[in-house]
């Protein structure tokens, strides 16, 4: 096969059904980073298979702001973005970064929600631009990695300053120095 046979296409890109977001509260003193609420998506395909082995095929926008008040309410949010703080890429093989993101999240059901994402400005020469998912995405959570955070009580504490927690569950999954708060059985 030839490097253009190697490429991704978008007739490569087949939803399948998944797809998790998430939010991360987190701040960084050391370079002046403070405490901020941010929200992740990541949107699956259909894994996609070469002579030379297979990859899964994702497509994440991560540390993405948004104004919502609470996890539970974030129907009609959406944001249009150029890079820094929020990043955006496509997984084929490796991660391959793209420049503007434009997310809306159009309907929520509980813990799921409907969300379109372009990306466009593809850095890493993936060869297609724009690139679009559509899928109903269910929430994993929300993790909070604060500095000065060191019990679950307090990053609950902490979290209930930037969204709502209602329907979290209060005791917390440590994973080193960050705790994941998952949302209850619904």
């Amino acid at each position: 096969m030839t490097d253009d046979e190697d490429a991704l296409t978008a007739k490569d890109l087949v939803p399948v059904s998944g797809g998790t977001w998430a939010g991360l509260l987190f701040d960084n003193p050391n370079i002046g980073l403070p405490t901020a609420m941010t929200w992740s998506f990541r949107f699956s395909f259909a894994e996609v298979n070469r002579d030379y082995g297979s990859s899964e095929i994702f497509l994440d926008v991560d540390w993405l702001p948004l104004p919502a008040a609470s996890w539970r309410a974030m129907a009609g949010h959406g944001v249009k973005t150029l890079g820094e703080p929020a990043e955006s890429s496509v997984y084929f093989f490796q991660h391959h970064q793209y420049e503007l993101i434009d997310l809306e999240i159009l309907e929520q059901h509980g813990r799921d929600i409907h969300v379109r994402s372009t990306l466009t400005g593809d850095l890493d020469q993936l060869g297609i631009d724009p690139i679009a998912a559509d899928a109903w995405l269910r929430f994993d959570g929300i993790r909070v990695s604060v500095s000065d955070v060191n019990t679950p009580e307090s990053a609950l504490t902490r979290l209930q300053a930037f969204t709502g927690i209602e329907g979290l569950a209060s005791s917390a999954v440590a994973i080193n120095s960050a705790y994941h708060f998952r949302p209850v059985s619904s």
